[in-house]
């Protein structure tokens, strides 16, 4: 997951109560978390939605509160239902959501799941794996499974764009404008406004040359 900063005013249309997911509400929330689904990551979503982070149930205030609409996938949507009130806040700038859980990608693009863990020990964190689990690793039907095979391919793809650039750095034929070059990329991907970030954070984190190179320039 990651962060990212609300912008105010709320936009003009929620102020009439007829609809939250308005031109305006969606030109926001596309721009506040860089056309990418604040659960899954995937990036530019063919299907998106005015997701409520709690469940409106019927509260017209929750409803239409500015605070409480995120940018959403509708698969993301529908696993998160009304069951997960209580996950992290992305929009919360005081909670570093990405480095409250802990993701790692699949090692294939055919990989069977890919390994969430909750890295403190606050219930929203644990709540936030669980959630997260049902999105890239369910398998319990088989839309569900296909779909969920199809995300963690995509993530794989992702890391395998780190990956090349890995080896380019750290090839002992590179020269050391081609280590820079791979330098530049890698800070491009690592970039939260690219999709499965968090995903390339961590593997960059767990590198014991780039993780001290390039932590800076996680924004």
């Amino acid at each position: 997951m990651f962060n990212a900063i609300r912008t105010y005013p709320a936009p003009a249309s929620l102020a009439y109560r007829r609809s939250y997911s308005g031109e305006d509400v969606y030109a926001e929330l596309k721009k506040i978390f860089f056309d990418k689904c604040y659960l899954c990551e995937s990036a530019d979503p063919q299907d998106v939605n005015i997701e409520h982070f709690e469940a409106h149930e019927g509260d017209e205030d929750k409803k239409y509160d500015w605070d409480n609409l995120y940018f959403c996938c509708s698969r993301c949507n529908n696993l998160k239902g009304t069951a997960f009130n209580e996950i992290v806040d992305c929009c919360d700038l005081a909670h570093d959501v990405f480095r409250a859980i802990k993701l790692v990608p699949p090692l294939t693009p055919r990989g069977k799941e890919v390994l969430i863990t909750a890295l403190d020990s606050h219930p929203s964190s644990e709540k936030t794996v669980e959630l997260l689990d049902r999105i890239f690793n369910s398998d319990n039907t088989v839309n569900k499974k296909m779909t969920s095979e199809y995300l963690r391919k995509k993530v794989f793809v992702q890391y395998s764009k780190l990956l090349d650039q890995m080896i380019k750095y750290f090839d002992e034929v590179s020269t050391d404008a081609e280590k820079e070059d791979a330098l530049t990329r890698m800070k491009m991907l690592i970039r939260k406004s690219m999709p499965y970030s968090a995903f390339i954070r961590w593997c960059v984190l767990d590198d014991d040359e780039l993780g001290p190179i390039l932590q800076e320039f996680m924004d």
